[in-house]
């Protein structure tokens, strides 16, 4: 494609071409006249010189022509010839100025030409002026016309934007009114769950306060109809307290001392001695035996179900004494459920949390209760009291798990801040905080060793008398519980890979891995545990089954499908072997029972009688 350049070259050509055009066509008519009137000039000029009489002329009769002699009386009419010499020189002379005039008018001409030429030269030298500056207005065109249309494109694209946007911005408005319409509804109904929320709790306070006035009424009438006498002997604490009316303390089978297992797991009795002079009055500490299982036997089928949590349940953990459970969920409550005769009974609540609770467990001793929870501590509740004693803080991320030690002023938590902390509950104080790579899910506690599990698949032990990790044990698949026999001698673990293993601490590797159709695990805190006698190993799968396996032949002893229907969460075995309790993400919460067994020393043995599952609809 030709540039701007070649096209006012060719323009300028055709402008000179239209010139030459123009200035010809003034001369088409005068050259032919001009060149007409000097073939007349010359060829007058011969005739006068064939006119001119030559100089050896004598006489005029030489001169004369044929004409002359043949002439007779007509002669007189034919002019002579010097008649004929003046009308050419006339004629010539005529000739001569009309070409003077013609050759004045000629230079006159050229010299209009000439102005012409040179008024051309500047014209032109103009129109090339103007068609260069033409030239740059086209280009100046062409790119303003480019920019507009860049310019409108964009405005396209940036009207389809916001198209779009006012589109988004709609559907946004909508969602955000729906959404306000929902937050209005939710305020409304926990505004109403509040409310009821606090007419239950008044009511549960006000038939606290009459059963405790009830309780109270009993205690001091059964005080009045009771002698107490007192032995010298610590030896004789059976014939140290004799009740004539009704018997408040539980009463035990006694266990021979030959019995590996009752020396086990039998502790004595130990009172203190009562300050004052009211006979009826309470003791300032009670401690009571942990029941002996020789032979646990799995459950059956569903016994009890009852509803308690508002929301999903999380943890559930026996008392040493087997006759008192505590469950804990999302709701931030701490349910405290006596076992009686094979069904639960609302003992008391424990408020207090500031998150949802991850773990429950109670001191060897039975009275005071520690949870973790989601509001980065861990809280200390004592038995028979409303709100939380103390709170462990320091953690920067969810506490996830928290025991207590083989102590009551000493407990581990674990968090997902990637630390574990050991407490002095004496003070609230951390006595010491172990960094590790990752996530902490669950912790078990011996003599002195810590043991954790972790989200990198990997079981981590811990002693408490030096700063570093001892060992190492990995696993297949995120450590989601941790349960320790009672001899320690073995540890149960739970894993995302759907799989319970069975590590043994003497040794120091996996012993055992079960595995079952059908069973997965549903969280990242589904809890494991063994039988008091670790005969048994129970967990709860997504689909709410609970499973058990025999730990012995490590083959699968069966599957229980009772009220669950989603994940289980949580199960507990107490300690006498008779009773299992499950929670679930579903909001329910079970348990096993044996009948028949006594209320203090009993023992579940082998062949005795099946148990049956009972179940917490929490």
């Amino acid at each position: 494609m030709a540039g701007p350049g070649a096209r006012w070259k060719r323009h300028i050509v055709r402008q000179l071409r239209q010139r030459d055009r123009t200035q010809k066509a003034l001369f088409l008519e005068l050259v032919p006249a001009y060149n007409c009137l000097l073939e007349k000039a010359e060829l007058l000029a011969r005739i006068s010189e064939k006119l001119q009489p030559k100089p050896n002329d004598v006489t005029p009769a030489t001169l004369q022509g044929p004409w002359e002699e043949e002439s007779g009386p007509d002669s007189d009419l034919v002019p002579s010839s010097s008649t004929l010499r003046v009308k050419w020189q006339e004629k010539e002379e005529g000739l001569r100025l009309v070409c003077g005039e013609m050759a004045y008018q000629v230079v006159a001409k050229s010299a209009a030409l000439g102005a012409l030429e040179s008024t051309l030269e500047q014209r032109q030298s103009t129109l090339a002026a103007l068609q260069a500056r033409v030239a740059e207005l086209r280009e100046e065109q062409a790119r303003q016309t480019r920019q507009v249309d860049a310019q409108r494109a964009l405005n396209v694209a940036q009207r389809a934007a916001y198209e779009a946007l006012r589109g988004r911005a709609r559907l946004q408005e909508a969602a955000l009114r729906r959404l306000e319409e929902e937050a209005r509804d939710l305020l409304e109904r926990l505004v109403q769950r509040k409310a009821r929320a606090a007419a239950e709790r008044n009511l549960r306070n006000e038939r606290y306060e009459k059963a405790k006035q009830a309780r109270m009424s009993l205690e001091l009438k059964a005080a009045a109809q009771r002698t107490v006498s007192i032995s010298e002997s610590p030896n004789t604490i059976g014939d140290g307290i004799r009740e004539e009316g009704k018997t408040l303390a539980l009463m035990a089978e006694p266990v021979s001392p030959k019995s590996e297992a009752g020396e086990k797991w039998l502790r004595t009795f130990s009172f203190k001695k009562r300050r004052g002079r009211s006979i009826g009055g309470a003791s300032e500490q009670r401690y009571q035996s942990i029941p002996v299982c020789v032979a646990a036997q799995p459950p059956s089928q569903v016994l009890d179900v009852l509803d308690a949590h508002l929301s999903e349940v999380n943890a559930v953990c026996f008392g040493p004494n087997s006759s008192l459970l505590a469950t804990g969920g999302a709701d931030r409550l701490i349910h405290l459920w006596n076992v009686v005769g094979g069904r639960l009974e609302a003992n008391q609540t424990l408020e207090g949390a500031g998150g949802s609770i991850t773990s429950v467990d109670f001191d060897p001793s039975g009275s005071q209760v520690l949870a973790a929870t989601y509001n980065q501590a861990a809280q200390l509740w004592k038995v028979g009291e409303a709100q939380s004693k103390e709170t462990l803080s320091g953690h920067t991320d969810k506490v996830t798990a928290a025991k207590f030690k083989l102590t009551r002023h000493q407990a581990v938590t674990g968090s997902r801040d990637r630390t574990v902390k050991e407490w002095d509950l004496g003070r609230a104080y951390c006595s010491r905080t172990i960094s590790v790579l990752s996530y902490c899910n669950d912790v078990v506690c011996g003599d002195h060793v810590i043991i954790s599990g972790h989200n990198d698949q990997k079981i981590r032990f811990w002693d408490s008398r030096v700063p570093c990790c001892t060992q190492v044990i990995p696993v297949q698949g995120r450590v989601t519980s941790l349960n320790l026999s009672h001899d320690q001698l073995h540890l149960l673990s739970c894993s995302r890979d759907d799989t319970l293993k069975i590590i043994d601490l003497r040794v120091s590797n996996i012993r055992q891995v079960f595995r079952a159709d059908g069973f997965r695990c549903g969280s990242d805190w589904t809890k494991a545990v063994f039988s008091p006698d670790r005969s048994y190993a129970l967990a709860g799968s997504w689909d709410g089954a609970l499973y058990i396996w025999d730990v012995d032949t490590g083959k699968l002893e069966g599957s229980l499908r009772g009220p669950h229907c989603t994940a289980v969460n949580a199960v507990a075995w107490c300690y006498s072997g008779s009773h299992v309790h499950s929670g679930s993400r579903g909001l329910w919460a079970g348990g096993s029972r044996t009948p028949g067994l006594g209320p203090l020393s009993s023992t579940c043995r082998a062949g005795q009688s099946q148990s049956d599952l009972s179940a917490v609809h929490i």
